[in-house]
């Protein structure tokens, strides 16, 4: 079964990426995927449903990657840094691979809000922890966790348009270090 819908989960992405969510039908996905409409509606109630699916396992990627990058044994102020980098890039490739998702993944879509809230919070969790480490090495101090924890996390949020429309990606790249240093002296 997990095949299947792995199956349709893949197909929708496709088609999506070719003809755009408001455009793209089941049929369109039950082609793609070489199943039936009996097939795919026995695994999503709706196109919605599908494209629900198709965005929280592009987000699942993240959140592989973010963790990854937690269990590494980088300082907290290297790790602080690619945590950033890491979220921004990740969310570039993921936009870039579904071509016309761009619009719909940042929009305010209350079910895009609600599949990336179960995203959000779990990259919250890890800022709050690589904070706390970061204090506890001694490498930020006096700074209140959560307090700079939701600044970090939403000033990232407000980077990810402009940086997947490569209009700072490339300048972000280029004064990486100044922007690290940037960052950590105000968690020193």
């Amino acid at each position: 079964m997990a095949k299947t819908r792995q199956i349709l989960i893949d197909a929708a992405r496709s088609v999506f990426a070719k003809l755009g969510v408001a455009k793209a039908t089941m049929n369109d996905i039950a082609e793609a995927s070489n199943k039936g409409r009996r097939t795919l509606y026995t695994y999503f109630k709706s196109k919605e449903d599908v494209y629900m699916a198709v965005v929280s396992q592009e987000l699942e990627l993240l959140t592989v990657r973010l963790k990854q990058l937690m269990k590494s044994k980088l300082s907290p102020e290297e790790k602080l840094i690619e945590f950033i980098y890491t979220h921004l890039t990740t969310t570039g490739e993921i936009i870039a691979h579904n071509g016309t998702l761009q619009a719909d993944f940042f929009s305010d879509i209350k079910d895009i809000k609600q599949v990336r809230l179960r995203t959000d919070v779990q990259e919250m969790r890890m800022l709050r922890e690589l904070l706390a480490e970061g204090v506890e090495k001694g490498s930020f101090v006096n700074i209140d966790i959560e307090m700079a924890t939701t600044i970090i996390f939403y000033a990232i949020r407000g980077l990810e348009v402009p940086y997947t429309k490569e209009s700072i990606a490339e300048r972000m790249q280029q004064r990486r270090e100044h922007i690290a240093q940037f960052i950590l002296k105000g968690l020193k």
